[in-house]
């Protein structure tokens, strides 16, 4: 496994990567803190048992340095991560500061450009942050991330 360094500086725009997920029903957010329950539950059940535990150090820190893709309710417009909507997470600054990691997405469902959107979505809130480069650690393929 591989890692990268990301210049922060000459990011991919994110607005038409998150404008795309609305258009499939996908809602793309910086997740709350109250919601660390429901997010590390999923995470534990659906992705890696201990990465539960990375999810909720995320979600501790202000603002939580985890980012969520779930379904939204056409009818009701639900803004509400729940274990049946939830697609996905990224986070970033857990293991160190300035690393991005981990992610995963359901795999009963098409991926549809929302792994790219929440790692975006990361790396974007990492420049908002005054860092000029991340490190994606763990990267199983180089190609994946370019």
């Amino acid at each position: 496994m591989a890692e990268m360094m990301v210049n922060l500086r000459v990011l991919r725009d994110l607005e038409p990567v998150l404008d795309e997920q609305v258009a499939n029903g996908v809602e793309i957010r910086r997740a709350r803190s109250d919601e660390s329950g429901a997010i590390a539950e999923w995470v534990r059940e659906n992705i890696n048992r201990n990465w539960g535990v990375v999810c909720e150090v995320a979600l501790e820190q202000a603002p939580p340095t985890c980012f969520v893709a779930y379904r939204k309710n056409p009818a009701d417009g639900a803004a509400e991560v729940s274990l049946e909507n939830l697609l996905g997470f990224a986070c970033y600054d857990v293991v160190t500061k300035g690393v991005f990691g981990p992610s995963g997405m359901r795999e009963d469902q098409p991926d549809g450009g929302i792994s790219t959107a929440l790692l975006l979505s990361c790396l974007h809130a990492m420049a908002a942050e005054d860092y000029a480069h991340a490190v994606i650690g763990w990267a199983s393929t180089t190609e994946s991330y370019s």
